[in-house]
Order: C-alpha cells, then sequence, then structure tokens
C-alpha cells in the first residue's frame, strides 16, 4: 500500500526546499548585500548606441568635446551608462535637429505605456519586455517597468528577491490596492540600470484579483480596469515609456494594465499548440475589452503588435507558422522575430540579460547573433513609439 499524499503538505515542502536552493544560488552569484551593476560598453557599443561612428566619438574626445571615459591599459576606452548620458547630452546641443540625440517625449507627447503578454506561459514575454526596457534605456529613455506578475520574474531579473525583499509591502499592489492605495511614488525602485526605474510585482498582487469581485459589488472607484492607469498620473512626467510584464492569465491585472495601455506586444512562439493557444487567448480578451469598454474604460491604443519569440530560421514548421501569421494579420505581425538563442538562455542562468553579459563570456557568433535579433525587435518597437508621437 502507497502513502497517501497530502498535496498541499507536499507542495509545501517543495516550495520551501526551492526556495532554499534559489537563496544559495543567489548568494553565490551575488554577495548577501551586493546588487547587480551594469557592465561598461566597447567604443564601438557605444558609438552604436549613440547613433554615430566610431571615428566621429573619437574625435569628440581627440577634441575635448565630451567627458573622459575610463581607459583600459592598452588604451581601449569603456563607457557606463551615464557617460553615454552626458555624451548624449552634448551631442544633442549641438545637433541641426531637435531629438536627434535625445529621443524621448517632448511637450504635448504623451506617456507610451506598453503591456507585454500572452495567455501561455514560456511565450517570452517577461525576456521581451526587460530587453525592450533596457535598450530603450541605453538609448537615452527614461522607463518605468511595472511587474505586475506575482511571479515576478521582472523583479528578479533586476536583482531583487521578491520573496523577501517586498513580502508583505513595496510592490506595486501597495499603490493599487482598495483600502488606502499609496502614490506610486512610494513604490517605485531605483535599479542598477541607469536610466529605468521599477515598480516591483510579488505574491501580493494574487490579493488584488482575489478582492476586485467585492469590489465591484461595492462600486470601489476608481473601478479595477482604471486602478493603473490612475496611479500612473502621479509618476507620468518623469518617465517617456512605462513597460509592464503582465501574468500569464487574463485576469483583473492584465485588464487593468491594457487598459492604461498604448501599445500592446503579445508575444508568441510560432508554433500550432501556441497559436491555437493564442486564439483563444485573443477571443477572450475581446469578450471582456468589450465589458470593461461599455463601463466606460479608454479602449485607443496606438499600436497592437504580434512579436514572435524563439524563432528558429532554419526549423520549416516555424517558418509555416510566421509565413500563416503574416497572411493573417500582415503588418500586426513585427517584422523582426526574436531568435531563438543560447547566449540569452545562458544569460538567464545568473539572472542576468544579454544587455548585460560582456561578450567574451560566450561564443562571439552566437553572442553577436542574439544581440543583433534583439537590437532589430526592440528598435523596431522604439520606431513605433516615434510614429505614436508624430516624427
Amino acid at each position: 500500500m502507497t502513502d497517501t499524499v497530502h498535496i498541499n503538505t507536499r507542495i509545501r515542502r517543495n516550495a520551501e526546499t526551492l526556495s532554499e536552493a534559489l537563496e544559495s544560488h543567489m548568494l553565490k552569484v551575488f554577495a548577501p548585500d551586493a546588487r547587480k551593476e551594469l557592465r561598461r560598453f566597447s567604443a564601438g557599443e557605444a558609438a552604436e548606441l549613440l547613433g554615430i561612428s566610431t571615428s566621429f566619438l573619437r574625435k569628440l574626445h581627440f577634441d575635448n568635446k565630451v567627458v573622459d571615459v575610463q581607459t583600459s591599459p592598452g588604451g581601449r576606452r569603456h563607457y557606463n551608462a551615464e557617460d553615454l548620458l552626458s555624451i548624449r547630452r552634448t551631442l544633442e546641443s549641438t545637433a541641426k535637429s531637435r531629438g536627434a540625440y535625445q529621443r524621448g517625449r517632448r511637450d504635448g507627447d504623451k506617456l507610451q505605456v506598453l503591456s507585454f503578454l500572452n495567455f501561455k506561459g514560456g511565450s517570452g514575454k517577461t525576456t521581451s519586455a526587460i530587453h525592450a526596457a533596457q535598450r530603450l534605456a541605453l538609448k537615452g529613455y527614461r522607463v518605468l517597468c511595472v511587474d505586475i506578475d506575482p511571479q515576478a520574474s521582472l523583479t528578479t531579473l533586476f536583482g531583487y528577491r521578491p520573496e523577501y525583499d517586498f513580502l508583505n509591502s513595496g510592490t506595486i499592489y501597495d499603490a493599487i490596492q482598495y483600502d488606502d492605495p499609496v502614490p506610486l511614488a512610494n513604490v517605485i525602485q531605483k535599479t542598477f540600470f541607469t536610466g529605468i526605474d521599477l515598480a516591483p510585482g510579488g505574491l501580493m498582487l494574487q490579493e488584488f484579483e482575489h478582492e476586485t469581485p467585492q469590489a465591484l459589488l461595492n462600486n470601489t472607484q476608481p473601478a479595477f480596469f482604471a486602478r493603473l492607469a490612475t496611479s500612473l498620473q502621479d509618476v507620468e512626467q518623469n518617465y517617456d515609456v512605462v513597460i509592464f510584464d503582465c501574468p500569464p492569465q487574463l485576469g483583473y491585472l492584465t485588464m487593468s494594465a491594457l487598459c492604461a495601455s498604448t501599445g500592446v506586444l503579445i508575444t508568441v512562439v510560432p508554433n500550432m499548440l501556441d497559436v491555437a493557444s493564442m486564439s483563444q487567448f485573443l477571443q477572450m480578451s475581446a469578450d471582456l475589452l468589450d465589458v470593461v469598454s461599455n463601463a466606460g474604460a479608454s479602449m485607443e491604443f496606438d499600436f497592437l503588435r504580434f512579436l514572435i519569440n524563439r524563432y528558429e530560421p532554419n526549423d520549416g514548421p516555424q517558418q509555416q507558422v510566421l509565413s500563416f501569421l503574416r497572411q493573417l494579420f500582415d503588418e500586426e505581425v513585427m517584422v523582426a522575430p526574436m531568435l531563438k538563442s543560447t547566449a540569452i538562455s545562458d544569460a538567464g542562468l545568473t539572472h542576468q540579460t544579454i544587455y548585460e553579459v560582456d561578450r567574451s563570456q560566450f561564443h562571439r557568433s552566437t553572442y553577436d547573433r542574439a544581440v543583433d535579433s534583439l537590437n532589430l525587435v526592440n528598435d523596431e518597437i522604439e520606431s513605433m513609439i516615434q510614429k505614436a508621437w508624430g516624427r
């Protein structure tokens, strides 16, 4: 006779075992009180991010027009993110056309709020969101990341431990809860990544899903679908772009993010099972959005795009699925797909992104292929933001 398994006890034991193992792993990767630090960038990387040639960057240094930066014994320059911002300001001050180097919001431009979402886990949603945020920040945009997933993967990637750092308070939940919400500014954290602030996620966000039905019965205002948009109003002047990393289900949190958004990026892995799942997701989304639209929510978006993720160019069936999606949705499928890459997954082992890791840690062609793919995707997102601003 086999022993009876009490699922609640077993799951709790497994959760505790896994939590201890992850804590041990984090202590090996980062010192107990350490925070992540962003690496420095080579002259070639700096020039690409600034939108100039390396020879012009050298000339700026030769003419003493830009700040001194760290130089290796061999004479190679290495730039931190603050150096890039300083050089960007210098270039903008002498540019012939406004916004050539500082491409963020101007007077009259509305805050761009992007939701990365999918109904199915494993679609690369968080990976896409954080790489987009980091690329935009490196190009001079002021970015706020908002993690509305109770699993808080985005928060973890910024070097926090949600189950310890924000166990009872300090997450975005504090700003959208129905009883005594706090100003969003009170929960926003500076991150190690220059140009990016974070409103952390955590398990407390599950309470929002549980409390909303009662709040609807009580007609608590603002309604659930307006709470994220309302909380953003107090801080929107500080940012050019807000990025929501949504949970992999269509709950009240996701609906609230959609109703606060100006653009939506639906991540999809090009295989028929994922596409079938996405079909259900889109149908359910439409039905629920009809309901909140009738309740007064704004449904005006600047763009909606399908972001193809984990794409393998040599995979025949994937090519067929991508062709199928392009025939159906035409320009709503992004031109650039995000390639499946061992470099991206290997970086994730130490809770890092491709933009954080050094090229020397990887096979060069693998790293370069991943970076080129991500840059194409994220620069396409940037062009959509610019178009929304009328440029």
